[in-house]
């Protein structure tokens, strides 16, 4: 059971490791935890989410605290109504990315500043392997239901500022983006491929980061006229792009995409990923706004974000997250500011990616590791040290030349260390990959 307790939620294998029992106690902990008095609790389309709504839902009303049901909702959705609907929390039942099995949930206080394993996650794991919560109330809290879709599609539709009509194709990968993509109806017009709510995802992992799930889309957008193609991760807080051509799109240069459409708009603070391409920072600058770094994990750039009251940020892994909905994430947000983009050009997206493609970069290059990987970043940082570089640790070790730079850092969730390295040529990123390789797998 303790396993379950991860660094930003609480997930496991229903039926072994998350039980409705344990869902019951979590309920509990996590209203001891925050004193909280009235929580938002919403589920994905999983077969097993209805069984651990009601187990969690009694925890919660066993300690007092009121419980407002939004039902089968998006993540996005779920935090839209923690801030809206003047709840002290939030609840979203979801394993987002992870096969069928699977499930868990995404834990929130007020105004969706989320839960993570440094501020709190860890806290409601101890109440739960001891059994310790404060006592049950006196009198149960109660459960009431609310249909927050029609407000989250206005606040979304706020966001369109489209000349002309835009086609798109999307692949809802049976999950949860067929409820966030109900904010768009009405402002572009799709196509949808594996659009059946299924909890079992038949189809593909509903994981955009895994390049091998877009291959249907690719080959939808390939054999038919659209602006571009979308593709949802399972509980619609991600989502990946392809150009008109079905081409991959970076999620940093998506990054950059959305934040012009956002800078548009209002200037202000726009963070970008650590791992980011150079040319988001660049891009970010030229459309007016400020830039700034922020290191990897939902928990940490959203307080960044509160902390410089920043407009927008967008995550390698395909998060994109707005002020405007409480600096949490809205896939719908995204789509339609890169609708918005090709719908003001006269150019089609592809065009508008190329030249944002100016340098070159390994990828993200994981290694496992047996030594202290506080060893290999303090190896890294002596390598550099009498050097022209500026190092910085705002995330494990990056070292930044004028023609190339490096980030290596520990997987918040994996025994492996993540090397991202970029270029100004494609031989001396070779070159430098390799040298950094050595020392990590030395």
């Amino acid at each position: 059971m303790a396993g379950i307790f991860k660094a930003y939620d609480i997930r496991g294998i229903y039926g072994e490791d998350l039980t409705a029992d344990i869902a019951y106690k979590i309920g509990r902990a996590f209203v001891t935890f925050t004193g909280c008095s009235r929580v938002v609790v919403a589920r994905d389309i999983r077969p097993h989410s209805e069984p651990l709504f009601e187990a969690i839902s009694k925890g919660i009303c066993d300690q007092g605290a009121d419980v407002i049901d939004i039902g089968y909702s998006s993540t996005p959705m779920s935090y839209y109504a923690n801030g809206t609907l003047g709840a002290d929390g939030s609840v979203m039942i979801t394993a987002s990315h992870n096969p069928a099995p699977w499930n868990g949930f995404k834990l929130c206080r007020a105004k969706a500043e989320p839960i993570s394993g440094a501020t709190g996650i860890m806290d409601i794991e101890k109440m739960v392997m001891e059994d310790s919560y404060a006592d049950k109330a006196a009198v149960p809290g109660t459960i009431s239901t609310y249909d927050i879709l029609p407000e989250y599609t206005k606040h979304v539709a706020a966001f369109a500022k489209l000349k002309k009509p835009v086609h798109i194709a999307i692949d809802f990968a049976n999950g949860m983006g067929l409820w966030e993509n109900k904010t768009l109806e009405g402002l572009i017009t799709y196509d949808g491929l594996f659009d059946e709510a299924d909890g079992l995802f038949p189809n593909h992992e509903a994981n955009p980061l895994n390049v091998e799930t877009l291959a249907d889309l690719q080959k939808m957008v390939r054999a038919g006229n659209y602006a571009f193609g979308v593709s949802y991760d399972g509980d619609a807080d991600r989502a990946g792009f392809v150009d008109e051509q079905g081409n991959i799109i970076p999620m940093d240069l998506t990054t950059a995409l959305v934040a012009q459409d956002v800078l548009a708009a209002e200037k202000g603070v726009v963070f970008y990923d650590l791992r980011s391409s150079w040319v988001v920072k660049e891009v970010i600058e030229a459309a007016g706004g400020t830039p700034m770094m922020s290191r990897v994990g939902h928990a940490f750039i959203k307080k960044q974000m509160r902390d410089n009251n920043a407009l927008f940020a967008g995550e390698l892994s395909g998060h994109y997250y707005f002020k405007e909905n409480f600096t949490a994430e809205s896939s719908a947000m995204a789509i339609l500011s890169l609708a918005n983009i090709v719908s003001n050009s006269d150019k089609p997206l592809s065009e508008l990616v190329a030249p944002l493609k100016k340098y070159f970069q390994s990828g993200e290059i994981n290694s496992e590791v047996s030594c202290d990987p506080q060893m290999i970043i303090a190896k890294l940082k002596e390598m550099f040290a009498e050097g022209d570089g500026r190092i910085f640790e705002l995330d494990g070790v990056s070292v930044e030349f004028d023609d190339w730079w490096f980030n290596v850092r520990r997987s918040n969730t994996e025994p492996l260390m993540r090397l991202n390295l970029e270029a100004k040529s494609e031989e001396l990123m070779i070159s430098k990959r390799d040298q950094i390789l050595a020392v990590i797998r030395a």
